[in-house]
């Protein structure tokens, strides 16, 4: 039985399903809302990198994820995002940013967040 236990390990089923969990409960850096910048809840997920987002300012927006977020954050409906709106078209914009359960709950006590 040993022998099978030492070959499994040699081929790496040992060491699959162990992640390292990160607590979401501890804040390092938060990105906060600059001026041209907004916060929104995401409604739809429409597909490829393509969102409708809920904005705070009213307007419903179809965002797209920017490209160094697209493969390292999955956005999920009803996450709180930031937005940054386009110049030339207010109904559309990019999403730069998506906040964690925790992250948003301090938005809400900061008073960022009233949606």
């Amino acid at each position: 039985m040993g022998h099978l236990n030492s070959a499994s390990a040699k081929r790496g089923h040992d060491s699959l399903g162990k992640r390292k969990v990160i607590s979401e409960t501890k804040i390092e850096s938060l990105h906060s809302p600059q001026e041209n910048e907004v916060l929104g809840i995401s409604e739809k997920l429409l597909g490829y990198d393509r969102i409708m987002v809920r904005c705070q300012d009213g307007v419903t927006r179809l965002c797209r994820i920017k490209g160094k977020m697209k493969r390292k954050v999955w956005i999920r409906l009803n996450d709180i995002v930031l937005v940054s709106p386009w110049d030339f078209q207010d109904t559309r914009g990019d999403i730069v940013w998506r906040y964690k359960g925790n992250e948003a709950e301090w938005l809400r006590g900061q008073g960022y967040l009233k949606m």
